[in-house]
């Protein structure tokens, strides 16, 4: 169990976050919110709206709080039937299915209610702010979903090499994994790497979370020799990077299956020993990475590595800043958007914080002596509001390993926005198509089925299956920009 004692101003905050306060008017309004995991029929939720209730009302502002449940299985698409039926509420969590809820005119702009308020406004990352600008319906104020390259600490010290920083560095590591029975079984039987593979996702998508950088791949759009934009797909840059997976694949450092290798397969070799590294998504990812190992090889750490250096640069893949995927949205009908703010700006607040990641005194957490101790049953609490605020909160306890804080700051060390942007819905079919040319061709140049000398053939047929088009319209809109 983790301990850490509070600070005298802090134990106030804490205390009156979770101190229940009557209510200070007579009528408060009432909010339907609706979100994924977050029902009148779990407990849980019913005891954290009590709470979040009691938190605002001590604040002077009251509000009551209906939660509204979706049909469990396929929420995203249970909720735009719900929303398209006319039944909106005045707060919704998205996971998709919102953009044709927005071209109904449905969704609020949450930009201009931002400076009423401010702890709301602090709580945005970096890649938080350019994704309001182009698509101002989703508010998501949590840390880039990035992922990082992750191996076991002992597996690290055993093969001798520090951690590597290189490309040249982390091909020597591969070779140590696959060379080094790191295991001891015996048997030349673990890859260097493994990833997963799964529709739409293209088949090398979570190697270039890692490896984009490194070769220069630094954004969905780049400039040829003459100064020409053009897709990263068809890219120079693109193709010295696939002749790097050929390498990888042909001297049997790369996961050969990993073609085929689904999400849970991936995680199976990583804690079996089948392979030595694997993409893990920064935060809270790797603890669950960490305590599943743990359940097999007890004590084991896990170390997050920092991409790799390359003669394009370092860094972790470029993030798309075009729009969040998912969010939470504000009804444009709702009559009570003052509320709706509050309630947000609340859950960015220090109280709201306590509340939202902590849980509950004797059942997450109790106290002991000076002391708060976190119980068992912190391993099950989630935050319902998905709000990360760490500058203006910071827990009792520690909630993530340093191995998850350590991932978290690696994504925002090598954190860069992609160029990518919304194309209008009659190129979908164009994008598409080049898209399924290039993860066909890739696939082969990585086998060796196909010489990476074939590259010119390859962007032959993918401009001819709409990436003409779609270049075309991408230097209308890039053309100006640097």
């Amino acid at each position: 169990m983790n301990k850490m004692l509070l600070a005298p101003a802090l134990a106030l905050v804490f205390a009156a976050a979770l101190a229940v306060q009557p209510a200070q008017a007579d009528d408060p309004v009432t909010l339907r919110v609706v979100s994924k995991d977050f029902t009148k029929s779990n407990p849980d939720d019913v005891k954290l709206v009590g709470a979040i209730e009691a938190g605002m009302a001590a604040k002077g502002h009251p509000i009551k709080i209906d939660l509204v449940d979706v049909p469990p299985g396929g929420y995203a698409d249970k909720l735009s039937l719900m929303l398209l039926s006319g039944d909106i509420p005045d707060l919704i969590y998205f996971q998709g299915g919102d953009q044709k809820i927005v071209e109904q005119g449905l969704l609020e702009d949450w930009r201009p209610w931002l400076d009423k308020a401010p702890n709301l406004k602090q709580a945005l990352w970096a890649h938080n702010t350019p994704r309001l600008e182009n698509y101002p319906y989703l508010i998501y104020p949590f840390p880039v979903r990035a992922k990082v390259g992750v191996m076991r600490q002992d597996w690290l010290d055993k093969t001798g090499l520090p951690a590597p920083q290189t490309l040249e560095d982390w091909e020597a590591l591969f070779r140590k994994i696959v060379d080094g029975d790191l295991d001891g079984n015996g048997k030349k039987d673990t890859y260097g790497i493994t990833v997963a593979t799964i529709p739409p996702a293209g088949a090398t998508d979570e190697l270039d979370e890692i490896f984009n950088q490194a070769f220069g791949v630094s954004g969905t759009w780049l400039k040829d020799a003459s100064g020409q934009w053009i897709h990263s797909r068809v890219s120079t840059q693109e193709r010295d990077k696939i002749a790097y997976y050929r390498k990888l694949f042909a001297e049997g450092l790369l996961d050969p299956d990993f073609i085929t290798t689904k999400w849970d397969t991936r995680e199976d070799k990583f804690y079996s020993g089948r392979v030595g590294v694997i993409l893990g998504v920064v935060g809270v990812n790797l603890d669950i990475y960490q305590g599943k190992m743990r359940q097999l090889h007890p004590g084991t750490a896990l170390v997050p590595l920092d991409p790799p250096k390359g003669p394009g640069g370092q860094g972790l893949r470029a993030v798309d800043v075009s729009r969040e995927s998912r969010g939470f949205a504000m009804s444009a009908i709702s009559e009570h958007k003052e509320d709706v703010v509050a309630l947000m700006d609340f859950m960015a607040s220090p109280e709201g914080q306590a509340i939202d990641r902590m849980g509950f005194e004797g059942e997450e957490w109790v106290k002991d002596g000076g002391a708060i101790k976190i119980t068992d049953k912190m391993a099950t609490w989630y935050p319902r509001f998905f709000i990360d605020q760490p500058d203006a909160w910071k827990a009792p306890v520690p909630l993530l390993s340093e191995q998850a804080e350590k991932s978290i700051a690696l994504a925002q060390k090598y954190y860069a926005p992609d160029d990518s942007f919304v194309f209008p819905s009659d190129y979908t079919a164009k994008l598409d198509a080049a898209e399924n040319v290039y993860r066909s061709y890739v696939w082969k140049f990585i086998s060796g089925e196909l010489p990476i000398d074939k590259w010119d053939d390859y962007v032959a047929e993918w401009n001819a299956k709409g990436g003409a088009e779609i270049t075309e319209y991408a230097r209308t809109k890039l053309n100006g920009t640097n």
